[in-house]
């Protein structure tokens, strides 16, 4: 059994420096947003109530890269160009947000999680590792704690759940007050300054913002700034207390049963990613990254 564990660990670590080096790499200075492998295909898969946009490529066991807000799949294109060597990667735009469709509901992170089931099930995909990021992570559990047959292995980056762990406590961080910023009046203070809005986050969770570059900016403000697009960023910020209601629910059935990597930036969420899933599965390895924020 201690060497059943052993292997299990290895591969977890083999896994979180694959995908931490290529996170790094996300987010080093640029001239230009880097781009999918040419191998990798793209198309709109229909789900319940959403159009998800979807890149899919290379071959072996399948990998999902899930993104978060101030970002879309596009963030995961140095990662997926790695993995894609031995894996199936599939890479979608979450609801509402990059090139998927912008609904006018269904922001709860339970039916995000359905999206994510019927992009697997029109792949004809089974069992995948999951790998996810922010907003990421709250869809990723919905999706691992709900079908928790279908995850092998779930690396978590830099974010908390709602409902799980310290959730009350994550509220009370001045930095957080986006957590509740929204309705119409909140979207024309920000129509046409989506790049102003955004640069707050880039900056103030980053532990150095020239880090996040300014080829990036730009393109994740112009896709933030398409129709629909802030409203239905503030619609997942407002669903967060049916998340809340939604995760407790699912934490009552039982722990998560596969391998959880938490992955924390030290000047963002740091230890606290960790913290939350040790409430959520039994088996959770912790890194916190020095010297980096929440885009690691």
């Amino acid at each position: 059994m201690s060497m059943l564990r052993i292997d299990r660990s290895s591969e977890m670590r083999a896994f979180a420096l694959v995908a931490l080096s290529a996170v790094l790499l996300a987010t080093t200075a640029r001239a230009q947003v880097p781009s999918f492998p040419a191998n990798f295909k793209t198309r709109t898969i229909s789900t319940r109530g959403a159009q998800i946009f979807v890149r899919v490529g290379g071959q072996g066991p399948a990998v999902v890269l899930l993104h978060g807000y101030g970002e879309t799949g596009d963030i995961w294109a140095p990662l997926a160009a790695r993995l894609a060597r031995g894996h199936t990667v599939i890479v979608p735009d979450l609801r509402g947000m990059g090139l998927s469709s912008h609904p006018a509901g269904g922001y709860d992170k339970k039916a995000q999680a359905g999206d994510v089931a019927a992009v697997l099930d029109t792949l004809k995909i089974d069992k995948v590792d999951l790998v996810t990021h922010d907003i990421g992570n709250m869809v990723g559990y919905a999706f691992a704690a709900g079908q928790p047959g279908r995850v092998t292995k779930f690396a978590l980056l830099d974010g908390p759940v709602p409902g799980v762990g310290p959730w009350d406590e994550i509220l009370k961080s001045p930095l957080l007050w986006h957590f509740r910023f929204g309705g119409p009046d909140m979207e024309r203070l920000v129509k046409g300054r989506e790049r102003i809005y955004l640069d707050r986050f880039w900056n103030e969770f980053s532990a150095d913002p020239k880090r996040f570059d300014e080829a990036s900016r730009r393109h994740y403000a112009r896709l933030y700034a398409l129709p629909g697009a802030m409203h239905s960023g503030f619609e997942q910020f407002k669903a967060f207390d049916q998340d809340a209601i939604d995760n407790k629910a699912l934490l009552a059935k039982g722990m998560l049963p596969m391998p959880v990597l938490a992955v924390g930036g030290e000047a963002s969420f740091g230890p606290m990613t960790a913290l939350v899933m040790r409430a959520a599965a039994s088996n959770v390895q912790e890194v916190v990254i020095p010297h980096s924020g929440h885009w690691l």
